[in-house]
C-alpha cells in the first residue's frame, strides 16, 4: 500500500462512468433513437458528444448560480442539444424513451467483488452528481451493494468539481479531508478532491489522461479497474 494511504478511514465512489458503465449502457439507447430518426450517425460517436456536452451543462449549472437543476435535468438539456446539433430533432416522447434509458444503467463487471474486498478496511461511500432518489434506485436496484452512505451533490447545491462537494463529504463523515480517498473515473473530479486536501484514485478506464495540472493536485494512485484498485489500497 502507497504511505499516503494508511490514515486513511473512507472511500468515497464517483458512479457515473466510475461504477455505472455509462457507455455501455446507454449507447444501445441512443441506436434506437437514431433508428428511428433514420439517421446513420455513430451511436458511439454520439454518445461521446452527449457526455461532452453534459459536462458542459453540468459547468454552466454550477457557474451562473441560477439554481442547482440537477443531473438528470443537465442529461437532458444535453441530449436535446447534441440531437438538434446533428439535425435530429426529437419528439417529446423520442426524449423521454431515451432518458428512461438511464434508469438502465449497469455497473462494471468487476465492481461489487472490488466493493467487497475494500468493504474490509474502508468506510465506501457513494459521492455522486446525481438526483438523490435516482443515485437510491441505482444504488438499490442496478448496482445492487449496500454503502455505508450515499450523498448526493445536492447537499451541497453544486455539481463537482466544486470545492463545497467534497469538504461537504467530510463534514458529513465527522473526518478530516486528508482521511477520505476519491475514487473516480473522471480526472476533474480527482484532481477537485485532491485541491480540498483529500487523497485521489483515478481509475483510468477510457485511456485518457490527467488533467494538465500542479503535481500536487494529481492522483495517489492511478488503475484500471476496481480488483488493480483493491490492490493498490489494500
Amino acid at each position: 500500500m502507497n504511505p499516503v494511504f494508511e490514515n486513511c478511514k473512507a472511500l468515497t465512489f464517483d458512479l457515473f462512468g466510475t461504477v455505472l458503465d455509462l457507455g455501455g449502457s446507454l449507447t444501445p439507447h441512443l441506436k434506437i433513437f437514431l433508428d428511428g430518426r433514420g439517421s446513420d450517425i455513430d451511436p458511439a460517436a454520439m454518445w461521446q458528444q452527449l457526455r461532452y456536452r453534459q459536462r458542459i451543462e453540468q459547468y454552466q449549472d454550477t457557474l451562473v448560480e441560477l439554481g442547482h437543476s440537477g443531473y438528470l435535468e443537465t442529461v437532458q438539456k444535453a441530449f436535446d442539444y447534441v440531437a438538434r446539433a446533428n439535425k435530429l430533432d426529437p419528439t417529446s416522447e423520442q426524449t423521454d424513451t431515451f432518458m428512461a434509458g438511464w434508469q438502465e444503467l449497469s455497473p462494471f463487471p468487476e465492481c461489487v467483488a472490488g466493493l467487497d474486498r475494500l468493504g474490509e478496511r474502508y468506510k465506501l461511500i457513494a459521492l455522486s452528481n446525481g438526483n438523490p432518489w435516482f443515485l437510491d434506485h441505482l444504488v438499490k436496484n442496478r448496482i445492487k451493494y449496500e454503502f455505508d452512505d450515499v450523498m448526493s451533490v445536492e447537499q451541497a447545491g453544486y455539481f463537482k468539481p466544486k470545492p463545497g462537494v467534497y469538504r461537504r463529504a467530510a463534514r458529513n463523515l465527522g473526518m478530516e479531508p486528508g482521511e477520505l480517498i476519491m475514487v473516480s473515473a473522471n480526472s476533474f473530479d480527482v484532481m477537485g478532491a485532491r485541491t480540498c486536501g483529500l487523497r485521489g484514485a483515478y481509475v483510468n478506464r477510457y485511456d485518457l489522461p490527467f488533467e494538465d495540472t500542479y503535481d500536487m493536485y494529481k492522483p495517489d494512485t492511478t488503475v484500471l479497474n476496481f480488483t488493480e484498485l483493491a490492490d493498490a489500497l489494500l
